[in-house]
Order: C-alpha cells, then sequence, then structure tokens
C-alpha cells in the first residue's frame, strides 16, 4: 500500500513539474506588438491594420503567415488577438478531421474573434470548401436531411478574423490563399534580434546572461527565437547545477559541446544529413524521399526544419536533380573537396 501510495505521489509531482514547465514556457511568449522583437516589417504593417481595424470596429482582415517553424507565428496570433481585445480560438488543420468540426468552433465563436488554424495546408478539400464561405460571406453551409430530401441551409455566424500559418506556402491552394487580405512571410532572425530576445527571456527566467555568452548563443540557435529559448533553458540548468544564477560565456561554450550544437548551430542530425548526402550519395543530387530514409527521418522533417536553415547557411542547395552540398559544407565539417566533371564539390 505504501508503494502504491509513493508511485501516486511521484505522478503528481511529474504532472505538476511538466505543468510549471509549460506555464513557464508559456510567460515567454510576448503579449503585445511592442514586445515582439524582430520581423520589423510584418509587425509595423500589422500594427497600421490593427489600430484601423479598432477605429472601424470591424475584424480584422484574415492573415496568412508564412515561414519556417519556430519564428513567432502562433504568438504573432495571440498578440493580433490581444492587441484586438477579442477572444482567440487556436486549432491545428489535422485537427479538423470533419465538417463539423469547424463548424462546431465556428458556431460558438464570438464577434470579431481571432480563430488560427495552424498548417493550414493540411486541410482537406470539404473542409477547405466550408471555409471558403465562412471566411466571405460569414455563414456557414449545412446539409439538412438525407438523400433526395436533403437540402443546404446557411447559417449565419459572428465575423471574425481567419489566422492560418504555413510552413509550406506552395502548398495552399490558390482559392484558399486568395481570401487573405494581408499575407506576411516570416524571416530567419539576426544575431543581434536573437540576442536582445534571449536577454528578454533571461530576465523572464529570473537569471542573467552576460552580453558575450547572449552573442555566442544567438549565433548557435538557427535563426530561430524557439530554438534559442530552448537552448537558453539548458544553459540556466548548466550554470544553476555550478552554483550560479549567472550565464557566463564559458557555460555557453561548454553547454553547447555537451549538447553538440557546433559553430554555425548546427545540431547532431543537421551534420548527419550533410554527411549522408556526401559520403552515400557523392555529394548529391539526391532526392528528398530517399535522403529522409538514408537518415532514418520523416520527410516532411528534413524540409520544413532541417533543410531551410540548411540552405540558408549556404551547405546545400535543391535542384531540379534533388539536393547537392556546397563546398561550405565540406569546409565546415573539415573535409577536402575537388571537383567533379560536372563542376560540383565531391570527397578525395
Amino acid at each position: 500500500m505504501d508503494s502504491i501510495d509513493s508511485e501516486t505521489d511521484f505522478s503528481a509531482i511529474v504532472r505538476a513539474d511538466l505543468k510549471d514547465d509549460e506555464v513557464q514556457e508559456n510567460s515567454l511568449r510576448p503579449q503585445f506588438l511592442s514586445d515582439f522583437l524582430g520581423q520589423e516589417s510584418v509587425k509595423k504593417n500589422l500594427f497600421t491594420f490593427i489600430q484601423a481595424a479598432k477605429l472601424r470596429e470591424e475584424p480584422l482582415d484574415h492573415l496568412l503567415l508564412i515561414g519556417p517553424p519556430g519564428l513567432g507565428k502562433t504568438t504573432l496570433a495571440q498578440i493580433t488577438a490581444h492587441e484586438l481585445g477579442v477572444d482567440f480560438k487556436v486549432t491545428s488543420a489535422p485537427a479538423l478531421d470533419k465538417p463539423k468540426d469547424l463548424a462546431g468552433i465556428l458556431s460558438t465563436i464570438t464577434p470579431r474573434t481571432v480563430f488560427f488554424i495552424d498548417e493550414i495546408h493540411r486541410l482537406k478539400p470539404a473542409i477547405e470548401e466550408m471555409l471558403y464561405i465562412a471566411m466571405e460571406d460569414f455563414e456557414l453551409d449545412w446539409i439538412i436531411g438525407q438523400g433526395a430530401a436533403a437540402r443546404t441551409v446557411r447559417i449565419p455566424i459572428p465575423p471574425f478574423t481567419l489566422v492560418g500559418a504555413t510552413t509550406k506556402a506552395g502548398s495552399v491552394s490558390s482559392p484558399l490563399r486568395s481570401r487573405f487580405g494581408f499575407i506576411p512571410r516570416f524571416e530567419f532572425y539576426t544575431q543581434k534580434e536573437l540576442s536582445s530576445i534571449i536577454h528578454r527571456s533571461a530576465g523572464i527566467l529570473e537569471v542573467s546572461i552576460d552580453d558575450d555568452a547572449a552573442l555566442l548563443l544567438a549565433k548557435c540557435c538557427r535563426g530561430t527565437p524557439r530554438v534559442a529559448n530552448r537552448v537558453l533553458r539548458r544553459m540556466r540548468d548548466f550554470a544553476q547545477v555550478e552554483g550560479r544564477n549567472k550565464i557566463t560565456l564559458k557555460i555557453v561554450e561548454e553547454g553547447l559541446k555537451r549538447l553538440e550544437i557546433d559553430c554555425l548551430g548546427l545540431e547532431k542530425y543537421d551534420r548527419e544529413i550533410l554527411l549522408s548526402i556526401i559520403k552515400k550519395f557523392g555529394g548529391g543530387p539526391v532526392g528528398a524521399e530517399t535522403l529522409a530514409i538514408s537518415i532514418g527521418e520523416a520527410q516532411d522533417t528534413l524540409e520544413d526544419y532541417y533543410e531551410p536553415y540548411l540552405i540558408q547557411c549556404g551547405l546545400i542547395q535543391r535542384t531540379p536533380r534533388g539536393r547537392i552540398v556546397t563546398s561550405k559544407a565540406y569546409e565546415h565539417l573539415g573535409l577536402e573537396v575537388k571537383d567533379n566533371s560536372n563542376g560540383q564539390a565531391s570527397l578525395f
């Protein structure tokens, strides 16, 4: 009986710790546009559109946010609702299995609600078609009855703002894309912007960080705030275990080594991708599906998470025939290169 009680107590502690961790992670999200660092052009335009919507007391026009994961699309959607002073509803396209799932959400919203759909490029056709009418006419098409007696009725819903987020702009259908009034594209963050984000997050986490430590951390975070905050939390762990409440350059240098993150921000899997192209496929070209199989990773993860940063760093290129590594990748990995007959780098 004592062991059961102990296990129950332990489970409760774990759940409480996980809940605290989630609350702390959410606390790092800014609540206002003025606190959102980076993406200056997007912020400037969105601020104007929000102020105009408030002056007219109308819902903000629909937004489609495009960019790699971790750049703040969800956060900006939440900020939009907060700045407008309206409700915020959130879901993801894979969670909307049937039209009734979408109808269930839209039939309960309040006027001018910000409705956020993540991975909107994965919407099913039937749900997407229902969404067209909801976005334009603020009505839902609903079928009553069955067979020959079935008829379609339109149910009015309150005017709302749809905010869609996607990592694959090309996969969003043209009819859906054309219904958005503002389609900003998120860019990777600069080291200066990431350094500012790291200092802000460190303050919220109640740990100080030296300027040089924050700059090195910013350099190794893939241009992505989500990665910066994740790695910062690990640096805080290293610092606290050493009995310090300050993250120094030495702690960051040692911590990055232990996490296997190099000076470009590449993690173990990034280097495995490059080495796989070089050693298994002669430097490329190789198709995404074949490459994903060779490293034991899902193709979507390869294309959405790993590739954008590797391309931005100039380490791989996409060609009509597939992916190839560049001479910069060989140099970064400490490998010698030579030019083959096609003019592409290859391993000695």
